[in-house]
């Protein structure tokens, strides 16, 4: 089942929710459809895309940068290999653990299984190989 985009009041993205979720925030009248899927019901009601609450949501644990997680490092990376842009299914760490490199948002990168076994646990430099884009700190907004 896919899943349904959460605005706040303010139409900045929150997070996803399944669509039987999405439903039920409708029926209790804390959100809108702002996108629907044309020709498609969930009952009596279009199948959402996206969602646009009622009432402005502070959320004040978003000052804060996201914490690292391997889903969100797979939406920061689009799912990509950083090393051959195939689809990635593993997690790399640039610098090796083994080598006093940490599990941070700049030293992680999305790699496919053959990549990251030919890398292994030595560096760009040793490995020969170079990543195709540079990884980043991503923001709230990037992950939604």
């Amino acid at each position: 089942m896919s899943t349904v985009l959460i605005l706040n009041a303010s139409y900045e993205p929150l997070h996803r929710v399944s669509v039987r979720h999405a439903i039920r925030m409708i029926v209790r009248e804390v959100a809108v459809i702002e996108e629907a899927k044309e020709d498609e019901t969930f009952g009596h009601f279009p199948v959402p895309l996206v969602l646009r609450l009622v009432k402005y949501v502070k959320l004040y644990w978003r000052n804060n940068a996201p914490r690292y997680s391997k889903t969100k490092l797979f939406v920061r990376d689009k799912k990509t290999c950083a090393y051959c842009g195939k689809t990635a299914n593993t997690v790399d760490h640039i610098i090796p653990r083994s080598k006093g490199g940490e599990t941070t948002w700049l030293n992680i990168v999305a790699a496919c299984l053959k990549c990251n076994h030919k890398k292994s646990n030595r560096t760009l430099k040793e490995s020969g190989m170079k990543l195709l884009f540079t990884p980043y700190e991503p923001s709230w907004y990037d992950l939604a």
